[in-house]
């Protein structure tokens, strides 16, 4: 196994760096697997011109290094059958069954050079969701990072039964801080060394301000395979 790290940031909450492929087999089963991979469009990335773009622009570079290629079918695979429930941003780029229930992103501007609008496949038997927000946070700290806003609604779409909560493309942590937020057990897995310490930074800074409005109960424990 390529992992490198493991860092326990709570009970219930465990960062693995590693490549998913190796770390997600020996981890068990999850409620649900909330997670946005690279899409692979890189290539067809393109810039625009005027303000606020500056941004865009100094981090295309970081972008298409992380965008260049899509998960594998095997890490799809493994993505499947990670959990009982899945949400996987970026959906419409991947080889995945058909399903009637979609999230949608849709985000305010219009025209803009990049989507004006993600989605996300589910494996869920329910009706296409979407969810109005802003394209990104003013902290952003990867060059695809969701904002918080849009994981915490993945998570309040989620069965209430949901407990435990898999993101194998962790990135920056969001989906870990968003977790946190909504007193759920979370497990991530990051394979860049930069992003992991980043993740670890966001996701302990969630716990120890966490929502006065949560429910917190004891995590239960996550069993492995090995």
């Amino acid at each position: 196994m390529s992992t490198l790290r493991v860092e326990q940031l709570a009970d219930g909450i465990t960062l693995y760096q590693g490549d998913m492929l190796d770390v997600l087999p020996t981890l068990g089963r999850f409620d649900a697997c909330v997670t946005d991979p690279p899409y692979g469009i890189a290539s067809s990335w393109k810039g625009g011109v005027g303000h606020g773009w500056g941004k865009a622009k100094d981090e295309s570079q970081l972008r298409n290094e992380w965008d260049d290629s899509a998960p594998s079918d095997a890490a799809i695979d493994c993505l499947l059958s990670s959990s009982n429930t899945q949400i996987i941003w970026g959906g419409n780029y991947f080889k995945l069954p058909l399903s009637r229930c979609w999230f949608v992103w849709n985000k305010p501007e219009r025209g803009f050079s990049l989507a004006e609008a993600e989605l996300a496949w589910t494996n869920r038997d329910n009706v296409v969701r979407v969810c109005d927000h802003r394209r990104s946070d003013p902290d952003r700290e990867h060059p695809t990072q969701k904002p918080v806003g849009v994981m915490l609604w993945c998570i309040d779409q989620l069965p209430k039964t949901v407990s435990t909560i898999i993101d194998p493309f962790m990135g920056s942590g969001t989906t870990g801080v968003a977790a946190v937020k909504r007193g759920k057990s979370f497990t991530g897995i990051e394979r860049e060394p930069k992003y992991f310490d980043i993740a670890c930074r966001r996701i302990e800074a969630a716990i120890k301000a966490p929502d006065l409005f949560i429910e917190h109960k004891p995590a239960p424990v996550q069993e492995t395979l090995l």
